[in-house]
């Protein structure tokens, strides 16, 4: 049976005031109860001692806290975690922490599934199951956080899970207004990254809303093959996409991000880097390219490490800042386009 009430981990700091405010109490009250949800990640009213006994009694008739459940957790030889989540309703999301040299980063999903189809993606492969809430993207954070060793540690947060974050725009958006709520999570803007496939107008909209870094997956250095690979391209082609990254405001010395992942035989070729460098050639960025990581079922090869670094080499002789971003977690497929939200247990 579906529970109807509230739950307060979809509520900013404001909508949260109104909620307090609503039923008759002080709307500082909301600070205190934001603080308990996500710093002390209470799960209980009765854990939020201070607030009166009947204040506690109050909200628990009015509202719910209800964040992901961790199932399993897998690790990988290198050290990279995932974990598998359930959801309210029992679908299942998965999410991953990196290892780094002192810290952690954490690779959050925001849709259960995803419908954008790219080829080299396992997640496409689910096929699309629904839209998670802000209580469900924030609350992969918490529970990782308060329930696993390291999650004292997570220092990143990288949208790059499950799903496309900008077709769940408003959650996402409302996700990272809670995340860096200083009553919240109080996460700096700096340590967030949202990665995106090239919704062109949502990357606009989202540079006018929120100032957030962002990484768009390119994989392609024209418009065949990126139609071939990512279905998305043939309603916002490159030029138009490309027009839209050049809108969104990276403040300071912050770049876009652009992600490239190298295929065997599609797109790792010397002449694809001289191709994409020419596409880029007016673009303010750094490149990350990612090779491919292979998944049962999938036709998809990884290209030599004599190609990647040729294809590498192309880009730096340009002049592009360009890093080979190293998988991790391949072993336990938790690596980029690897997650599935498989309850195989």
């Amino acid at each position: 049976m579906v529970n109807l009430l509230p739950n307060l981990l979809d509520f900013t700091l404001e909508e949260m005031e109104d909620f307090i405010a609503s039923s008759g109490k002080e709307k500082f009250r909301a600070r205190q109860i934001m603080k308990w949800l996500h710093q002390s990640g209470s799960t209980s009213f009765d854990e939020m001692t201070t607030l009166s006994r009947d204040f506690r009694e109050k909200l628990a008739s009015i509202a719910r806290i209800c964040r992901p459940e961790i199932v399993k957790i897998q690790k990988s030889q290198d050290g990279t975690q995932k974990a598998l989540l359930q959801l309210e309703d029992g679908l299942f999301i998965e999410s991953v922490l990196i290892p780094g040299k002192s810290h952690w980063t954490i690779c959050i999903s925001t849709q259960a599934g995803c419908a954008m189809g790219c080829e080299f993606c396992l997640t496409a492969r689910q096929g699309f199951k629904r839209n998670l809430t802000p209580a469900e993207i924030v609350g992969q954070l918490i529970t990782l956080r308060h329930e696993t060793p390291e999650g004292g540690n997570i220092n990143n947060i990288v949208m790059m899970g499950m799903g496309e974050p900008l077709a769940n725009y408003e959650n996402t958006l409302k996700s990272i207004q809670i995340l860096t709520c200083d009553f919240g999570l109080g996460m700096s803007n700096r340590r967030i990254t949202v990665s995106t496939c090239g919704i062109a107008p949502q990357i606009i909209q989202l540079g006018k809303d929120i100032c957030i870094n962002l990484a768009v997956s390119l994989n392609a250095p024209d418009d065949e093959t990126r139609n071939r690979l990512m279905p998305i391209n043939k309603k916002y082609p490159l030029q138009t996409l490309l027009a839209a990254c050049k809108k969104y405001p990276m403040p300071g010395r912050r770049l876009l991000t652009f992600e490239y992942i190298l295929i065997d035989g599609v797109n790792s070729s010397r002449a694809d880097a001289a191709k994409l460098a020419m596409l880029l050639k007016d673009q303010r960025c750094k490149l990350n390219l990612i090779v491919f990581n292979e998944f049962p079922g999938s036709d998809f090869k990884s290209p030599s490490a004599k190609d990647v670094s040729a294809f590498q080499q192309v880009l730096l002789d340009r002049h592009f800042t360009t890093m080979l971003r190293k998988s991790k977690g391949s072993d336990i497929l938790a690596a980029c386009g690897q997650l599935s939200g498989s309850a195989g247990i």
